[in-house]
């Protein structure tokens, strides 16, 4: 791996620079690529979207093993992350130097059939405010709003896998943004049951902060006592660190952060770590210290993910580094039904096995996380285990949250699939027709529209 921690002194601020499609080869290690994979990242990343930066091409990616090497895989696209049709269609549109527009058109085809908006976010979670659709925030669970700050819709770098993927590809209509937090204080205000505010995007840290604070401030200064917390949900701790140490405004960032805590919010800093990896720069260790000083508590979560972090010892490894350096595991996530989920997803079986691997092997001290969790449509559905039953072998679930509260902690049973990988895919346990948080819904034409659906994208 490279050397950039230590090439740089204490007086050197190290700068950002991003790496995509149009300077991809005037990176240095790029010569440690064949042409095919040059090949490969150029066909994948016209289809899903495709950034990294000098942080992790110098810190965290072994570039004399990139075909395993986790971080290689988490920042490059890889052929496999497309259906083969989809990535011969468009690998024949490149070869054949084609416009464009033409390569854009093919694209978003094939972008509309890796279902861009999983779990409802666009039919069921939009809020209204006096009749205005809220297109830049979604409330889907009683207590907690999220909201996508309109200059917070990019990241330092982006996951092969993530779910939000649509962000960032620019098809219109697929994007969640706003810019006026004075709806946003209006909307809080006239909803008492929020307590939490989540700062999602995108990344929120990708914004300066001057324009973070232009959404932080209104809220504080709103006096809202019944919202408790603000959370923000980011990747920039794994992927550039020196957004809370170096960077021109950092002192400023932390200096808002220990505003909001003065506030008597109590200020959540959601941190998205994939591997072990990532907690050993002095870079990040230096940034998660800074937060946690300003009274903010450092929580960690990600999914699990093939060929990244799908054995049990990464886990642990990782769970253990964060409870050491203060950070509070959260959640293990199953990977969405949207994008590359073909080529990441584990079945559910296997990812409660590794879990349950993991879990076992740290102390009370780490064993706040819980997963693995789905983010499916009627809330986050945790898989708890397999079971035998009057006979049966079951698979146990509960909701850890849901879009209908008396669903909260409900546990239920599903038949035995050792391929289910998706809430969808598992049918009721004992002879029942429905589970119990689908009796006002058809599940049969839930279910052929999801067949005609897999067999379009096959």
């Amino acid at each position: 791996m490279g050397t950039q921690e230590n090439n740089n002194t204490r007086n050197e601020a190290p700068k950002y620079r991003p790496i995509t499609l149009q300077n991809l080869r005037d990176l240095p290690q790029a010569s440690k690529l064949t042409s095919e994979q040059l090949f490969d990242i150029q066909v994948v990343g016209s289809v899903l979207p495709f950034r990294s930066n000098n942080y992790l091409a110098d810190n965290l990616i072994d570039w004399d093993n990139v075909d395993s090497d986790p971080f290689f895989t988490l920042n490059f696209c890889q052929k496999d992350m497309l259906k083969p049709r989809h990535f011969n269609a468009m690998a024949d549109l490149i070869r054949s130097e084609a416009p464009k527009n033409e390569v854009t058109e093919l694209a978003n085809q094939i972008r509309m059939e890796l279902n861009p908006h999983p779990a409802g976010q666009q039919e069921h979670n939009l809020p209204e405010l006096n009749g205005q659709k809220l297109t830049g925030m979604q409330h889907k669970y009683r207590e907690t709003v999220l909201f996508f700050p309109s200059q917070g819709q990019t990241c330092h770098a982006y996951c092969s896998y993530c779910f939000r993927w649509a962000q960032f590809v620019g098809i219109e209509g697929l994007k969640f943004a706003m810019k006026e937090s004075e709806l946003l204080v209006d909307y809080i205000r006239q909803h008492e049951e929020v307590s939490d505010i989540l700062f999602t995007g995108g990344d929120p840290m990708i914004m300066n902060t001057r324009a973070f604070a232009s959404y932080i401030d209104p809220l504080l200064d709103a006096n809202l006592e019944h919202l408790r917390t603000i959370r923000i949900g980011s990747k920039a701790l794994g992927y550039w660190p020196h957004r809370f140490t170096t960077d021109g405004d950092a002192d400023d960032m932390i200096r808002l952060f220990e505003k909001i805590v003065k506030s008597g919010k109590h200020l959540a800093f959601m941190a998205h770590f994939n591997h072990k990896r990532e907690l050993e720069t002095p870079a990040v260790q230096e940034a998660i210290r800074r937060i946690r000083e300003t009274g903010a508590q450092v929580r960690t979560q990600c999914p699990i993910l093939a060929h990244i972090n799908d054995k049990s010892e990464i886990w642990s490894d990782m769970w253990k580094e964060q409870a050491k350096q203060g950070c509070i595991p959260y959640y293990m996530f199953q990977v969405r039904d949207t994008g590359a989920q073909h080529y990441f997803g584990l079945s559910l079986e296997r990812a409660w096995q590794i879990f349950r691997d993991a879990y076992k092997n740290v102390s009370g001290i780490a064993r706040t996380v819980r997963g693995p969790s789905m983010s499916a449509a009627p809330g986050k559905v945790e898989m708890l285990g397999v079971n035998q039953i009057a006979g049966q072998k079951v698979m146990t679930l509960r909701f850890l949250q849901a879009r209908n509260p008396d669903h909260v902690g409900q546990p239920f049973f599903a038949r035995y699939d050792p391929d289910a990988v998706w809430l969808d895919d598992l049918v009721p346990a004992f002879g029942e027709e429905d589970f119990f948080f689908e009796q006002n819904t058809n599940r049969a034409v839930n279910r052929a529209t999801d067949l005609q659906l897999s067999e379009k994208t096959d």
